[in-house]
């Protein structure tokens, strides 16, 4: 039952790619009401079958955009916001942890975490639209307004601004084509595609792993949630001190050894088990944290939301996946999907260092501003 649910979510999360570069602020209200009220129906699913397709539907509605985090703010303050944002989602794991502690019956469990949702609604009134979008689809005046309105709420005097629009050579409406025209960005592009689906099956798998093996759920899910506030410290240290590709790489490296060292403890020392778990932990969550990152200052302003859509769709093919590989080949070897999770982590933290570091440049706007004039020509020979 469970990884049937587990894998019909992440199926309507994979299914959201498609719409999810289309949806501007003004879809947002619709989007979190469908996904609360989807979370809702679940509480109250008559039948097993209705609760996998209403959380088919929640999965549908249900993916955020990153990029806004990232659009919205200066360089300055990127990794900040972005941090902040990876430590509300850890307060969100334990506080879901304490509920369910509190809370076993499922029906009554799922609608209290649930409803809380509606009050999401509100960011339809204060999200304002990405400035740097509207200006890639020369709505310069909106984006103005919007610029306008943030220097006034931070009590700042806007300068005298003249706003370019991307040239009219350059192509406004994404495709996927985009994301693969050049071999740079085709390397960029599987690399990240690669990257996301690793993160996500060895995050999912490792919690699914632990619970399934652990002598106390909710204690172990606990301490494995709690080492996220210090992964989010260490990337707060090192990430503009000494760049993104290193600690990602890093991080993800350590991610793949623990597992193996995990799948070599015996079963009687657990405390060793939990610990290097934990361990394991800590450095899937630096990766996710770091593609993130990675994957919005790698495509410029008018394809990065269909670049972030199509790699991290990957996230959901490795939330799939981690159910049939956990509980399939647990039956062969209890040991054997840590060995999995093993080598998909160490091969995802050798490509990490072939891309480019991006600390402390802008976003770019065009594609010209990542590999030059060269990439606009039907050959490109400088570009490799």
């Amino acid at each position: 039952g469970i990884p049937l649910l587990s894998i019909h979510i992440n199926v309507g999360l994979l299914l959201t790619y498609h719409l999810g570069y289309l949806v501007s602020s003004k879809l947002l209200k619709m989007t979190i009401l469908l996904s609360a009220t989807s979370g809702v129906l679940v509480a109250f699913a008559p039948s097993y079958l209705w609760i996998v397709i209403f959380r088919f539907l929640q999965g549908l509605v249900s993916k955020g955009s990153w990029t806004a985090v990232t659009e919205i703010v200066g360089p300055s303050h990127r990794k900040t916001v972005g941090i902040l944002y990876q430590v509300a989602f850890t307060v969100g794991l334990l506080l879901l942890d304490g509920v369910a502690y509190a809370i076993p019956h499922w029906r009554w469990l799922q609608l209290t975490v649930t409803l809380p949702c509606f009050l999401l609604l509100l960011y339809y009134w204060c999200l304002p639209e990405s400035p740097r979008w509207l200006i890639s689809q020369k709505q310069n005046d909106k984006a103005m307004k919007i610029v306008d309105y943030i220097a006034k709420k931070n009590g700042k005097k806007l300068p005298n601004l003249t706003v370019f629009s991307i040239d009219d050579g350059e192509k406004r409406s994404p495709s996927f084509t985009d994301l693969v025209r050049t071999p740079q960005m085709r390397k960029h592009t599987f690399i990240l595609m690669y990257n996301w689906l690793a993160s996500s099956l060895q995050y999912q798998g490792l919690i699914m792993h632990m619970a399934m093996a652990g002598e106390d759920m909710y204690l172990d899910f606990f301490y494995s949630a709690l080492v996220e506030f210090p992964a989010a410290f260490i990337i707060l240290l090192t990430i503009n001190r000494i760049g993104r590709r290193y600690p990602w790489a890093v991080a993800t490296l350590v991610a793949g050894v623990a597992c193996l060292i995990m799948a070599l403890i015996p079963e009687d020392i657990h405390w060793l088990k939990v610990t290097v778990g934990c361990i394991g932990r800590m450095g899937i969550t630096m990766s996710i944290e770091m593609v993130c990152f990675v994957n919005t200052e790698l495509y410029p302003t008018f394809l990065r939301n269909l670049g972030v859509m199509v790699c991290s769709s990957f996230c959901d093919v490795g939330g799939i996946l981690a159910p049939f590989i956990v509980y399939r080949l647990a039956e062969i070897w209890h040991e054997l999907p840590l060995i999995v999770f093993a080598v998909v982590g160490l091969i995802a933290g050798g490509l990490v260092v072939l891309l480019p570091e991006t600390k402390g440049k802008t976003l770019p706007e065009t594609i010209e501003d990542i590999y030059g004039h060269c990439v606009l020509q039907k050959k490109t020979p400088c570009c490799f």
